[in-house]
């Protein structure tokens, strides 16, 4: 007769992970990029064969130096960025600068 193998339950498999800080109301300390945290939302963002091959040698560039970070990260703290200069410079911002907005 074979011996039953003892596997892990659910909560052993599906621990709870680490969620994004609840806003402080501190603009430059909101606008830190999440960082490898469970995100509950998602966007689709649609972007060219050009700008994908740059986000990917930016990763490979990052990695080389060390930083180990997937696109996701990247994206997400270039967001970051982008919105804490705008909540500093507002219409002067480098975000409404390229969205061409006069």
């Amino acid at each position: 007769m074979p011996s039953r193998v003892n596997l892990p339950g659910a909560a052993e498999l599906f621990r709870p992970t680490g969620r994004k800080p609840a806003p402080s109301g501190d603009a430059a300390a909101d606008s830190q990029a999440s960082g490898r945290v469970r995100h509950d939302e998602k966007i689709t963002v649609y972007i060219s064969s050009d700008e994908l091959l740059e986000l990917e040698s930016t990763r490979l560039k990052l990695r080389r130096q060390g930083v180990s970070v997937d696109r996701g990260r990247i994206v997400r703290a270039a967001l970051a960025g982008a919105l804490a200069d705008f909540e500093r410079l507002g219409m002067e911002s480098e975000l409404v600068s390229r969205l061409g907005a006069e």
